[in-house]
């Protein structure tokens, strides 16, 4: 099954929206935002777009209530 350029570049672009929108929270997360990375890679090698040095992935993290003991007074 062959692709169109015009094709992978969409789906280069829905593979973009999607990273933009994950947000790590554990490990399957992590496992997600590397998978879509490579999957991006590849269709960007598909269309001889290839990048020399891997896209710097930013990890976010929500600061929200600890658990635990209560704090000591």
């Amino acid at each position: 099954m062959a692709l169109s350029k015009a094709s992978v570049e969409t789906l280069i672009d829905l593979v973009e929206i999607k990273l933009s929108c994950v947000e790590v929270y554990d490990r399957d997360d992590s496992r997600e935002l590397l998978n879509l990375q490579r999957c991006k890679d590849e269709l960007a090698r598909l269309i001889g777009r290839a990048e020399t040095a891997p896209a710097e992935l930013v990890v976010i993290r929500q600061r929200g209530r600890r658990r635990g003991r209560r704090p000591s007074a």
